[in-house]
C-alpha cells in the first residue's frame, strides 16, 4: 500500500517542499532514496523504536521510502515524523480520518516518540500556506513560532501518539493561533536599554542620530571604558520600528539559525549582534557544509557591532566588504548556491592604539615610534571607505557621571530619525532600493547633495587643511545631507558641512603623527 504526505527543505531563507512517499511490498529491507544525508539515514532507527514506544511494530516487509524531488539533498533529522505516520498507514497499522496528504507535517523523534523542535519552522509555514495546504504538523516547542502564519491550521503535538491520534480522528487538537499585528505592536519599541541611561557623551549621542537618522556605518574610537559598548547597544532604540514584513524576514533568518526559543514567536524589535573578534568567516558571512545565515544576516534590520576591530582577521573583515554594499550574501558552490539577506548598519569600535591610551587626556601612551600607525593600518583602506563616520570618544569626567542630570530618552531621539526617514522616503521614492542618504550611489550624491559656493570653499579648505583623503569627499555629504534632513532643512548649509567634517578623524593625516 502507498502512503504519502509532504514535508519540507529550507534552502537560504526560503522552504521548498518535499513529497514524502512510503511503500510497504513484498521482500526485506528498510530502503530511504531520495539524496538523504545521515541524519536522515538514520531515521530508520529512531521511527522503530518510536513506535514499539506506543505498541506498533516496523513492518518486516520491504519498506521504500521516498523523498522526492530526488535530486534535492535532504538534511536534518526533521523528516521522522511524516516517514513514521506514513509507515503506519501503508502497513495498515492505522486507518487515518485526516488526509495525510492535505497537510505538511515534520518533526524529529526521540527514542520513546516524544518529539523534539526543528529549526526553520516559519519560511515552511510560510510555502504551506502559499501551497494551500490545510495545516502544519509540528512539535509543540514551535508551535508559537508558526502560527505567526494566518490562514493555517498549526497542529503542535508532544508525541507521535499524538499525531496518530489526531489523524486517526480520535483526538482533537485545536490550531495554534496567534494575533500577529496585535504581537508585533505590543513588542515593537520593547528595548531593555535607553539612551537616558547614558551620562554624557553628548557629542556621541548627536553622531548616533545622525547615523540612525541616514544609515550610516560608524567607527568609534576611543581608549578603554570611555563607553563605546554601552553607546552601540543602545542603538537600535533609536532606529525607526520595523515594518511588520521587516519583521517576519528578520524572523526567517533567525527561524532558519535555529535562534528563536521555543516560546517565541515574531521578533519585533531590530537585532543586535556582537560576536567576538575570534569569529572566523563562515560564521561572520555565512555558509558552511551545510549553509547557515551568519553574523551579517543575522544583524539583517538592524545592527552588527564589531568590538576591538583591529582584533578581528583580515580575511573575515574582508569578506564582509561586499555585503555592505550589496546587501545580500551570496554563497556559491559546485552544485548549489543560496542567497541570504544582509542589509545592516555596522557599528565598530577600536582602541586609538595596543595600549589604549594614544590621545588620552589624562593617561600617557606607552606605545612606541610607528607602532600607533601600524595599529591603525590593520583595517584596509576599502573597509574604512564604507564607513561614513568616525568619531571620538573621550572619557566621561566623574563630575559628569555623578550630575544625575536627566538625559533624552531613545523615545525623544527617535522621533526625529524617523523625521528624517520620512523626508529620505518620499526623496528616493523614485529610486529602487534606496531607502537612505547612506544607500546613495556618487551619480545620486551629485544630484541630491548641492551645496552653495560658501559650502565648496569650506570643503575644499577642510580638505586641504586636514588632509582628508578623496574618499571622504562623498561621505561628507552623505552625511551633511542626514544632518540637514534632520534639521528639516531642503538646502545643506554651511553649518551643515561644518559637522559633517568633524565626523572624518580617520581621515586625517596627521591623526596618528
Amino acid at each position: 500500500m502507498l502512503a504519502k504526505t509532504f514535508g519540507a527543505a529550507v534552502y537560504g531563507v526560503n522552504a521548498s517542499l518535499i513529497t514524502i512517499e512510503v511503500v510497504v511490498a513484498q521482500g526485506l529491507h528498510f530502503h530511504l532514496v531520495g539524496l538523504p544525508d545521515s541524519a536522515v539515514k538514520e531515521s530508520e532507527q529512531r521511527v522503530e523504536a518510536s513506535l514499539k514506544f506506543f505498541g506498533y511494530r516496523m513492518p518486516r516487509q520491504k519498506v521504500v521510502v521516498n523523498l522526492a524531488p530526488a535530486d534535492i539533498r535532504k538534511e536534518g533529522s526533521a523528516y521522522d515524523l511524516p516517514i513514521g505516520l506514513c509507515v503506519l498507514q501503508a502497513s495498515e497499522q492505522i486507518t487515518t480520518t485526516r488526509n495525510l496528504e492535505d497537510y505538511v507535517i515534520m518533526g524529529e523523534l526521540a527514542l520513546d516518540g516524544t518529539l523534539r523542535p526543528i529549526k526553520g519552522v516559519l519560511p515552511i509555514a510560510i510555502e504551506a500556506r502559499k501551497r494551500g495546504y490545510k495545516g502544519f504538523v509540528l512539535p509543540i516547542e514551535n508551535a508559537r513560532e508558526a502560527s505567526i502564519v494566518n490562514q493555517l491550521d498549526v497542529i503542535g503535538v508532544t508525541t507521535i501518539q499524538d499525531a496518530i491520534e489526531f489523524f486517526e480522528g480520535k483526538k482533537e487538537i485545536a490550531p495554534l493561533e496567534t494575533d500577529t499585528r496585535d504581537l508585533f505592536m505590543s513588542q515593537i519599541n520593547a528595548y531593555d536599554v535607553d539612551f537616558s541611561h547614558v551620562q554624557g557623551q553628548e557629542n556621541i549621542k548627536r553622531a548616533m542620530e545622525i547615523a540612525a537618522a541616514g544609515g550610516h556605518n560608524v567607527i568609534m574610537i576611543g581608549p578603554p571604558g570611555a563607553g563605546k559598548t554601552m553607546l552601540a547597544k543602545r542603538l537600535p532604540s533609536i532606529l525607526p520600528p520595523l515594518t511588520l514584513q521587516e519583521a517576519l524576514e528578520t524572523t526567517k533568518i533567525h527561524s532558519v539559525a535555529g535562534k528563536l526559543g521555543t516560546q517565541a514567536t515574531l521578533i519585533a524589535t531590530r537585532p543586535y549582534r556582537s560576536p567576538h573578534h575570534t569569529i572566523s568567516d563562515a560564521a561572520l558571512v555565512g555558509g558552511g557544509s551545510f549553509p547557515q545565515p551568519g553574523e551579517i544576516s543575522l544583524a539583517h534590520n538592524g545592527v552588527l557591532f564589531l568590538d576591538e576591530l583591529p582584533e578581528f582577521k583580515r580575511s573575515a573583515l574582508e569578506v564582509m566588504r561586499q555585503p555592505l554594499e550589496d546587501r545580500k550574501v551570496s554563497i556559491s558552490r559546485a552544485k548549489w548556491a543560496v542567497e541570504f539577506p544582509a542589509s545592516f548598519m555596522l557599528i565598530a569600535s577600536m582602541n586609538p592604539c595596543p595600549c589604549g591610551y594614544y590621545n588620552h587626556p589624562e593617561k600617557e601612551c606607552v606605545c612606541g615610534p610607528g607602532v600607533v600607525q601600524r595599529y591603525l593600518a590593520k583595517i584596509s583602506g576599502p573597509l574604512l571607505d564604507r564607513i561614513d563616520l568616525h568619531v571620538e570618544v573621550t572619557p566621561v569626567s566623574f563630575d559628569q557621571m555623578t550630575a544625575n542630570r536627566p538625559a533624552e530618552t531613545s523615545e525623544a531621539i527617535r522621533e526625529r530619525v524617523i523625521r528624517a526617514r520620512e523626508i529620505q522616503t518620499t526623496r528616493f521614492a523614485t529610486q529602487p532600493g534606496i531607502y537612505s542618504n547612506a544607500m546613495m550611489p556618487s551619480q545620486l550624491v551629485k544630484e541630491v547633495c548641492l551645496i552653495n559656493d560658501a559650502g565648496r570653499a569650506l570643503l575644499k579648505t577642510a580638505m586641504e587643511r586636514l588632509g582628508l583623503s578623496a574618499r571622504a569627499y562623498d561621505r561628507i555629504l552623505k552625511v551633511s545631507r542626514t544632518i540637514a534632513d534632520l534639521s528639516a532643512s531642503e538646502e545643506i548649509r554651511i553649518e551643515h558641512l561644518a559637522e559633517a567634517i568633524q565626523y572624518r578623524s580617520l581621515d586625517r593625516e596627521n591623526w596618528a603623527g
